[in-house]
C-alpha cells in the first residue's frame, strides 16, 4: 500500500476507518502520530497536554472518518487542522479569563506553532531533491560543495536546490497579520 498515490491511499484509508478496521487506525496513527504530537507539543509546550491532544485527535478520526473531505486538502492537512484546533482549544481552556499579557503570549505561541507546522508541511511536500539538499546543508552541516558531491550534482545545481528549498521554506512565516492556520483555506 505504500506505493499507492496519496489520494488513493487516503480514499482507502477513509473507507477502512469507516468500516471500523482497528488495523487502519494503527496504520493511520503510525503515519501521522509524529506530526500530531510534535505540532501539539510546539503549541502547548507541555508533554502531557500534547499526549492528550494526540489522543483526542486520533479519537476524533476514529469516531468521524467521514469528516475528512478530500476537496479540502490532503489527509495530512486535515490532521494538522484538527491538531491545531484542539491545541488552541486546550490553550484557551488553560488561559481562559487571563489578562492581556497572557492573551498576547497565547497569540504568540499559536503564531509560532502555526509557522512551524507550515514549515513541516512544506518540507514534507517539497520534491525529494530539494529536501535532500536542505537536509545535507542544515542537518548534516555540509556546505554546498559537499552537498553537491554527496548528491552527485554540480555545485551550481546544489546551490539552486538549496536556494529554491529556502525560498519555499520562507513562505512558512506569512507574518503576524493575515496568516491562517495550516489547512485553513488553501493548503500552504
Amino acid at each position: 500500500m505504500a506505493k499507492d498515490s496519496p489520494p488513493r491511499w487516503e480514499r482507502r484509508m477513509q473507507q477502512r476507518l469507516a468500516r471500523g478496521e482497528a488495523a487502519a487506525l494503527g496504520e493511520f496513527y503510525d503515519r501521522f502520530a509524529a506530526l500530531v504530537h510534535s505540532q501539539a507539543h510546539r503549541m502547548l509546550d507541555d508533554e502531557d497536554a500534547a499526549d492528550l491532544v494526540t489522543r483526542e485527535v486520533f479519537g476524533h478520526v476514529w469516531e468521524n472518518p467521514d469528516a475528512y473531505d478530500p476537496k479540502q486538502g490532503s489527509m495530512r492537512s486535515w490532521v494538522a487542522r484538527l491538531t491545531h484546533r484542539r491545541s488552541v482549544e486546550r490553550l484557551r481552556d488553560t488561559h481562559g479569563g487571563a489578562g492581556e499579557p497572557d492573551a498576547q503570549e497565547l497569540e504568540q505561541r499559536v503564531r509560532k506553532a502555526t509557522t512551524a507546522a507550515r514549515a513541516d508541511y512544506i518540507v514534507a511536500s517539497m520534491p525529494a531533491p530539494l529536501r535532500a539538499a536542505l537536509e545535507l546543508a542544515y542537518v548534516q552541516r555540509r556546505d554546498y560543495r559537499q552537498a553537491a558531491a554527496d548528491l552527485g550534482v554540480t555545485g551550481d545545481e546544489a546551490r539552486r536546490r538549496l536556494r529554491l528549498g529556502l525560498q519555499l521554506l520562507s513562505t512558512a512565516d506569512t507574518g503576524p497579520t493575515g496568516s491562517a492556520p495550516p489547512g485553513h483555506g488553501r493548503t500552504p
